[in-house]
Parts: structure tokens; sequence; C-alpha cells
């Protein structure tokens, strides 16, 4: 490791992907990106300060992503100023710090001339109209975010800025219901990424885009996921992927033995495939109806057709979301509707 520290040290021209490519050469992934960070957090280099920034960003290091962006914002050069600002932004909309109206302003008074920030300034946007379910308008940005690729040269960045992409069209492709281009880009995203949360999150998605076709390689995807989130102490995800995806990916197949969870709303979906629809009306009785997965269970535990049309357009309307509304759409149809 102090040879590779040296190395760094007497070559301090290198690129901050030059110096990437020679530090995973030399270590482990995770040893690697360590010291990445650490070279970017003590580097007085105006480039690699904000630069770093993404790197910082797009690996989990969240923390010191913040103290990087005050760095930044302090910065006696007008461009990591605008650097620092447009990850602010971005860390504030990830983090529900400010009200997309709010965000979308401060967008507005971002201006450079940088490829790299103009690129950003889109994906932030793309990112708060996510939040918004607007996907009329994530679909226009993203049509338009490669074209914008083309200015930029820097290959560090513009790797991260593809798997970016990558992502947000997963996302996108998947809500919209199509499926064989959303496992597209989630594939290939997997291979532009070292990050294990992001590499976790790909992974526990998928598992969800499978319920329509395949138990197992839902189930493949979702224990891929949760083996990575336990190695890496992602709490979050792990309570999410064990009390709700998969519960409800096996109460949707029926395959329940030995699955339970802690969510009401999940135990009920439980009883469901069980067959005792009034243990999971019971169940979901003091649950809020404001949620079109409740809805739907409710529906389907009572066979009551206007819930599962509540359902449906809940999901359509507020969510737009053409995936998950196949749910009680197919269950409108089991009680002899459409």
């Amino acid at each position: 490791m102090q040879k590779s520290i040296h190395f760094i040290e007497d070559n301090t021209g290198l690129s901050l992907g030059e110096i990437q490519y020679f530090l995973s050469y030399q270590h482990d992934n995770r040893t690697a990106l360590d010291l990445t960070r650490d070279y970017i957090l003590n580097s007085t280099s105006e480039v690699i300060q904000k630069k770093g920034l993404e790197f910082l960003y797009m690996n989990g290091y969240y923390e010191e992503l913040q103290l990087l962006i005050k760095k930044n914002l302090e910065s006696m050069h007008t461009s990591n100023k605008t650097w620092g600002a447009i990850y602010q932004i971005m860390v504030d909309c990830c983090l529900k710090k400010d009200s997309p109206q709010n965000l979308l302003e401060r967008l507005q008074y971002i201006h450079s001339n940088e490829a790299e920030i103009k690129c950003l300034v889109e994906f932030t946007r793309i990112y708060i109209y996510f939040s918004l379910r607007d996907y009329e308008e994530v679909g226009s940005f993203l049509v338009e975010q490669p074209y914008l690729f083309e200015a930029i040269e820097d290959d560090f960045i513009l790797s991260y800025f593809k798997l970016r992409l990558h992502q947000s069209l997963f996302i996108y492709y998947w809500i919209r219901n199509e499926l064989i281009i959303a496992r597209k880009y989630a594939y290939r995203a997997l291979t532009k990424t070292n990050n294990e949360k992001i590499i976790a999150s790909l992974h526990n998605n998928l598992g969800l885009s499978y319920i329509f076709d395949h138990f197992t390689q839902g189930k493949f995807h979702l224990t891929k996921a949760l083996k990575i989130a336990k190695k890496n102490k992602l709490h979050n995800l792990i309570h999410i992927i064990e009390q709700q995806n998969i519960p409800f990916l096996c109460a949707h197949f029926k395959k329940t033995y030995g699955i339970s969870s802690v969510e009401k709303s999940e135990q009920a979906h439980i009883e469901i495939a069980k067959g005792n629809y009034s243990k999971a009306v019971e169940l979901l009785r003091n649950l809020s109806m404001d949620n079109p997965f409740t809805l739907y269970y409710m529906g389907v535990a009572t066979e009551d057709k206007h819930m599962l049309y509540k359902s449906y357009n809940y999901f359509i309307e507020k969510e737009s979301n053409y995936f998950f509304s196949r749910l009680p759409l197919r269950a409108l149809k089991d009680v002899g509707v459409g």
C-alpha cells in the first residue's frame, strides 16, 4: 500500500481515471476504492477536487462527498463552485432535503459551458422528475442525454455518466412495462460498476421485474441482492428485501412455506396466498388504503371489484406505473371482469 501511495505522490500529473486504474491493478476492489477516496480528499488539484465529486457520489462515500462539496463551494474557482452547487442539489434530491419544486428552481441558477455540468444538470432534473413520478418528462430528458455525452472527453467521467444513464433507463422502462429493454439496461449497468450498493439495488429491482415471469429468476436476484446487502451492512435494503420483497414474491407465486414478514400488508399477502382470506382482511383493516398494494390485497381478499379498480387507477393515475398495475388488472380478470 505504501508503494502505491508513493507512486501517486510522485506522479501528481496523473488524471483521476489513471489513478483509479493504477490502484485497482495493485489492490482488491475495496482497498482501491478507499485509496482513491483518500487521494481525492487530500488532493489540492482543482480538477481532482471537482471530478472527485462524481467518484464519491457513485461509489457511496456520502459523508466524504458532503465534505468535498463544501470544499468546492469554498473554492476560489468558479468552475469548482458550480460543481459543488450541482452536487449539493443532487444530494438534497436524494435525501429529500428540499421540495422538488425548489430543487428545480435551484437548478435554474446553474450556468456553465462545461459539458460535464450540462450533463449533471440534466441527470439531476431526471432524478427530480422521477421523484415526482412525471415519467413523460423523464423520458424526454433520457432521449436527449446521450447526445450531451458527445462533448465529454474525460473517459473517467463518461464511464460514470453511462452508468447513471443505464440505471435511469432501467427504472424508466421497467415502470413503463417494457421489460426486455429494461433488463438490458440493468445488465449493462451491472457490468459498469464495482459499487456494491448499486449492484445490490439493481439485483433487488431485477428480482421484482420477474413477478409476472419466473419465480426462480426473481428469487435468484433477490437472494443475490440480500447477500450483497448483508456483506455491506446496508440495513435499510436488508429490511426491504427480507420483510417486503421476498415475502411479496413468494406470496405472489404461492410459495409461502417458511415465509414470514413483520410488515402487516405482506402478512396479509401471505395469508391470501394460503387461502386465509378472513385473516388477511383482519390484518388489512387497520392499514391505510391510500396505497395501491394495500388496495390490491384487500380487493383480492374480498373479491371487491371496486377496490381492484381503485388499485389499478392508483397505479396508473398517481404513479404512472404500468408494470405493477398488472397486479389488479389480472385479479379483475380472475373475478370475471375484463
